[in-house]
């Protein structure tokens, strides 16, 4: 049985090797997101393997790139890090020297300003707590409210309640997005956008067979959230930065609430961050790990992701395959709920929706075993996994891209191939397919989507019901 949901990894030294990659991607995993954070000097080469991977297991792999953004950080600090004890004064300031036990380099003098007494200023991802109790100038005084306190070279920083506009690429992720492209990335990832500018403005910059994910980790992108889903291709629901931002306990409604809405508006969800934490340094998970992963498939999310758990930990293989299982025994369950995504789709009197979603009724008698939709864009795809439908889902590409890029939806198998010249050629193809297929005899029937004129995308108008055999 193969699951329908699917697995991101992130690229680390503890999965470059070409059998570790070769091994998770036989695990279950279909995507992998290279961090620009913490881009590797040999990136290019970790992709050429991915590439000969996907070769050797007939398989379409999507690369993510996920561009670091405007990630609010300190400066270096001696010998990489001090203890700060409990009470103690410690200063954030616009001095570019090597931070130590009494103060640090920030950055960001705009925003050492913007500091008022009483606000909180969290580093390394929330772990501590400093609260400001004064000010000169530039210089920031704060006084540290966390027992057992490390700061940390480049760590990151995070201040509660206090409004900052980001509504623009920076230069290195400017810079990234070339990157990316010249690697053959098909998603690429914003990170902190708080509305639809950042969308708009990387939708210029990429290419036409490239996705965007927009990374929801903060109050403003969840205010603006109808206009970015509607700007997007696909919403990743960044659980740490969000906790942080909006409180822990507000997080699991948040999830839900995002879920609903992309499945309305036919696009895809990825659940992120600390999914199989434990497995960073242990071969088993938890039980409420086990349940996280299950509650977001239960939820209805396309895609679940694992970060520090497969780029530096030690069991990244056992994470997988974990996290695979977990997956296969939910969506055993879950198929006797699959009616919620079929009825939520909103299509807003568009023609070509509306062709697509009379697909949804047809595709759940249960002698229809595969949906085979011809693709240029994707896009057709896209709102046939919204749909859920209990028959595999085959989509056909000429585009290797879209190809990759559609995997990392929810029940899709790409395949890439010629595209059909006319009605007869459709067909002729359709049936090539249909009997490299073990699981579709004689008498079975599959659904077939496309777009009269072939070749032009984003024109699906037809659909059909073909009786395998005749």
């Amino acid at each position: 049985m193969e699951k329908k949901a699917k697995i991101i990894a992130t690229l680390g030294p503890a999965i470059y090797s070409s059998n570790k990659l070769k091994q998770l991607v036989n695990l279950g995993v279909d995507s992998f997101r290279i961090n620009f954070s913490h881009e590797s000097s040999n990136i290019k080469k970790i992709v050429s393997k991915i590439r000969k991977i996907e070769k050797l297991t007939n398989k379409n792999i999507a690369l993510i790139a996920d561009l670091q953004g405007v990630k609010l950080r300190v400066g270096k600090i001696k010998n990489d890090f001090q203890k700060i004890k409990y009470n103690q004064n410690f200063i954030f300031d616009s001095k570019k020297e090597i931070g130590d036990r009494n103060r640090v380099y920030f950055p960001y003098p705009k925003i050492l300003k913007k500091l008022k007494k009483g606000n909180k200023v969290l580093i390394d991802d929330g772990k501590f707590t400093f609260v400001v109790s004064g000010k000169k100038g530039l210089k920031v005084i704060t006084k540290c409210k966390s027992q057992n306190c490390y700061i940390k070279s480049n760590k990151s920083v995070h201040i509660p309640n206090l409004d900052i506009s980001f509504n623009k690429l920076t230069s290195k992720d400017k810079k990234d997005i070339k990157v990316a492209i010249k690697l053959g990335c098909n998603w690429i990832a914003l990170s902190y956008l708080q509305n639809e500018k950042l969308i708009l403005e990387t939708r210029k910059l990429i290419k036409k067979d490239m996705g965007i994910i927009s990374k929801i980790e903060n109050k403003h992108a969840l205010k603006n959230i109808i206009k970015i889903i509607k700007a997007t291709d696909s919403i990743m629901i960044a659980r740490g930065d969000l906790a942080i931002d909006i409180g822990h306990s507000e997080v699991p409604k948040v999830q839900l609430s995002l879920i609903k809405k992309c499945s309305q508006f036919s696009k895809s969800v990825i659940v992120a961050t600390q999914m199989l934490e434990s497995m960073i340094e242990n071969n088993t998970a938890t039980r409420a790990e086990i349940n996280d992963i299950a509650t977001a498939i239960f939820q209805g999310a396309d895609t679940v992701m694992l970060s520090a758990e497969a780029a530096i930990g030690k069991f990244p293989t056992q994470a997988v395959s974990t996290m695979s299982k977990t997956i296969l025994s939910t969506e055993k369950y879950k198929k006797q709920h699959i009616e919620d995504f079929k009825n939520s789709i909103i299509s807003n009197k568009d023609p070509v929706k509306s062709i697509l979603l009379s697909v949804k009724d047809i595709a759940y008698n249960s002698n229809v075993k595969a949906i085979i939709v011809f693709s240029n864009s994707g896009k057709s795809v896209k709102l046939v996994s919204a749909m859920r439908p209990a028959a595999k889902i085959l989509t056909i590409s000429p585009n290797i891209n879209i190809c990759r890029q559609v995997s990392l939806l929810w029940g899709v198998q790409s395949i890439n191939s010629r595209d059909a010249s006319g009605w007869k050629d459709m067909m002729s193809i359709s049936k090539e397919i249909i009997k490299k297929l073990k699981f579709i005899k004689k008498d079975d029937f599959v659904i077939i989507t496309a777009g009269l004129p072939f070749g032009k995308a984003g024109m699906t108008n037809m659909v059909r019901l073909y009786k395998v055999g005749t």
